[in-house]
C-alpha cells in the first residue's frame, strides 16, 4: 500500500533540492493524502511547458510518460525529469506491478506539477529547452 509521510519527505528532500538547483528550477516539496510525494515547480531556467503543443501556463506531468517521450526532441527536459524522478523515488522505492493479474504495489505515488492553474509556471529564459 502506498504510504508517504513528512519524515520520508525530509529524507528525500536534499536529493530533490539538489536536482532543482542543478537545473535552475525553483519549487516546493509536499505530501498529499499520506500516499503521494508532490513536487510543485514554480519557475526556472528551462521552459518545461515547451513539450506541449498548446500555450499552457501549467501542467501535471505524467512521470511514466515524460522521460520516454521527450528524450529525442527535448533532451534537457528529459534529463531533468529523469533525475527528478530518480530523486523522488530514492533508494527505498518499491514498484511491484503485474498488469496481467491487476496487481499494483508501490511505495508511494509521484506527482509533478509545473505551475498551477492560478499561478502559472514562469520561464526565466536562461537556458534552452532542447
Amino acid at each position: 500500500m502506498a504510504y508517504m509521510n513528512q519524515d520520508q519527505k525530509k529524507e528525500l528532500a536534499p536529493a530533490i533540492k539538489a536536482v532543482l538547483k542543478k537545473y535552475g528550477i525553483k519549487g516546493t516539496i509536499g505530501v498529499k493524502h499520506y500516499s503521494t510525494l508532490v513536487v510543485n515547480l514554480k519557475e526556472g531556467d528551462i521552459d518545461l511547458l515547451s513539450i506541449y503543443d498548446n500555450d499552457r501556463t501549467y501542467a501535471q506531468v505524467n512521470p511514466y510518460w515524460v522521460v520516454r517521450n521527450t528524450k529525442e526532441d527535448f533532451p534537457v527536459i528529459s534529463a531533468f525529469y529523469a533525475e527528478l524522478i530518480a530523486a523522488m523515488k530514492g533508494s527505498n522505492y518499491r514498484h511491484n506491478v503485474d498488469y496481467h493479474t491487476d496487481y499494483f504495489d508501490v511505495s508511494w505515488y509521484l506527482n509533478i506539477n509545473v505551475g498551477r492553474y492560478d499561478r502559472p509556471y514562469v520561464y526565466t529564459g536562461s537556458k534552452e529547452a532542447a
